[in-house]
């Protein structure tokens, strides 16, 4: 699962870790963070959040 999310700026706010709790919950579990989008100055400004869980077949 690849989720959209930010860790916060001049002006905005954090939403990194609202995101990794509420997928927990669900079941699924933290794999990595990747920058997605820079600012002038090389900064990351937005990030994807890989979660991985268990697909259960029957």
């Amino acid at each position: 699962m690849f989720v959209e999310t930010s860790l916060g700026g001049f002006f905005t706010e954090a939403t990194h870790r609202e995101t990794i709790e509420e997928y927990a919950k669900e079941g699924w579990r933290l794999v990595q963070v990747l920058p997605t989008n820079y600012n002038g100055h090389g900064k990351p400004t937005h990030y994807e959040v890989i979660f991985e869980r268990l697909v259960q077949t029957s």
